[in-house]
C-alpha cells in the first residue's frame, strides 16, 4: 500500500502538469499513453548480416534494492524506497559520462555521473496500471541504448523506445516486460508477461509477428534463430522449430 501511496502521489504531481521533479533535479516526463499494439503479420528483416546491440562497456557502479545508485560507498542517485518489488538483478549502463537504468517504482533514468545530476526521469507505465489497484510497475528488464536511443520496459504495460538526449518518447507500446529483451540491428524482441514473444519494428513498435511460448526468459539471437528456454523459434517469421 506504501508502495501505491508513492505512486499515485507522483502521478498527482505529474497531472498538476510540473514538469521537473519537486526533489530530484532534473526534467521528467509525465506518464505516457502505448500506442496500440498492431501486429503485421509479417517477415522481419533480419538476415546473416544482424547483430545483437550490447552495452558491454564496464559499468562500475552498482544498485540496490532502495532504487539507490553508489559508486563504491559514494551514492550516486537515490530514488523513493519501496517494500513490495518484483526481485530482479538490475543494474546500470554506461555510455561516456551518463549512466542509465530502470527503479522499481517504474521510472527510466539518466544520471551524469561526475555532476552527479539526474538529466531526465521517465515513468514507464499505463496510468491504469495504478489506478486498476496492483500498482506493480516495476522495471525488472535491463534498459538497453542504442545509438541515440533508449529502449526500456516494465510490468507497468509498457515498452517503450525513447530519444537518449531528453528521455521523450519516440513511441510506447503495451507489453509488459518480465525479463531481459533483446535489441539487434533491425529487430526487437520481447517475451511479455503474456507468454507470448514480440518481434518489434524498432522505428515504430510495431509487430512483425508474435508467437506463443512456454517460458518467461530472456531471448538469445544467433543467426537469425531465437532460443526461448527449451525452444528455437524462427526469427524471420516466428515458426517454432523444436520442442524438446
Amino acid at each position: 500500500m506504501k508502495k501505491l501511496f508513492l505512486v499515485i502521489l507522483g502521478l498527482v504531481v505529474l497531472v498538476g502538469c510540473a514538469e521537473h521533479d519537486p526533489i530530484l533535479d532534473g526534467k521528467r516526463h509525465a506518464v505516457f499513453e502505448t500506442e496500440k499494439l498492431i501486429v503485421l503479420n509479417k517477415k522481419t528483416p533480419v538476415s546473416d548480416k544482424t547483430t545483437v546491440v550490447k552495452n558491454t562497456k564496464r559499468c562500475p557502479y552498482t544498485q540496490d534494492k532502495t532504487n539507490t545508485i553508489w559508486s563504491g560507498k559514494t551514492k550516486i542517485f537515490t530514488g523513493f524506497s519501496s517494500k513490495h518489488f518484483v526481485e530482479s538483478n538490475q543494474s546500470p549502463i554506461c555510455t561516456g559520462s551518463y549512466l542509465y537504468t530502470g527503479l522499481t517504482t517504474g521510472e527510466v533514468i539518466k544520471v551524469n555521473v561526475y555532476t552527479q545530476r539526474v538529466e531526465w526521469m521517465t515513468d514507464l507505465f499505463k496510468l491504469n496500471s495504478v489506478t486498476g489497484g496492483t500498482g506493480i510497475v516495476d522495471i525488472v528488464a535491463h534498459v538497453v541504448k542504442d545509438s541515440d536511443s533508449v529502449y526500456a520496459g516494465g510490468l507497468g504495460d509498457m515498452f517503450c523506445k525513447l530519444r537518449s538526449s531528453d528521455g521523450d518518447k519516440i513511441w510506447c507500446v503495451a507489453i509488459s516486460v518480465p525479463v531481459d529483451f533483446v535489441v539487434t540491428s533491425d529487430a526487437i524482441f520481447v517475451v511479455g508477461a503474456d507468454n507470448v514473444l514480440y518481434a518489434l519494428n524498432k522505428n515504430n513498435g510495431m509487430a512483425y509477428w508474435k508467437t506463443e511460448v512456454k517460458n518467461q526468459v530472456q531471448p538469445v539471437y544467433k543467426d537469425q534463430i531465437l532460443i526461448i528456454g527449451t525452444e528455437k523459434i524462427n526469427a524471420v517469421d516466428g515458426t517454432i522449430i523444436n520442442i524438446q
